[in-house]
């Protein structure tokens, strides 16, 4: 069993940044692909980042591609989103997810077996 904790989510303006965290209970934590996810109001749950462990690989979502950056840190069973350029359509719940296992490409809701609580970013313009 894995527990999932979301911090750093904020009110900023647009421009600004922000860098959430996600801290993981539980073992084995370097041996899981960790990814971030989205939700907006009355919208799916849409891909964000991934970081692929098995293969050292990450991925960004295209809305996000070069603003944003996904890191972790293994001894501190912690994984990062850094957002940078922050525009106002990044406004949703960021949401941190752990897989055991990857499968395809990382980037579906369903590769996911935990899921955070969430933490809430909005951006005003």
């Amino acid at each position: 069993q894995v527990r999932l904790v979301e911090s750093g989510g904020e009110s900023v303006q647009a421009g600004h940044s922000l860098k959430l965290s996600c801290i993981a209970s539980g073992r084995a934590f370097e041996t899981y692909v960790m990814g971030w996810f989205r939700q907006a109001p009355g919208k799916e749950r849409e891909f964000v980042a991934v970081d692929r462990r098995s293969d050292g690989n990450v991925k960004y979502a295209d809305p996000v591609k070069g603003r944003c950056t996904i890191t972790r840190d293994n001894a501190k069973n912690t994984v990062y989103l850094q957002m940078n350029s922050l525009k106002p359509e990044d406004t949703a719940v960021y949401y941190c997810a752990a897989a055991p296992v990857l499968f395809g490409l990382g980037n579906e809701v369903s590769v996911y077996r935990y899921w955070g609580q969430g933490t809430q970013v909005t951006v005003s313009s």
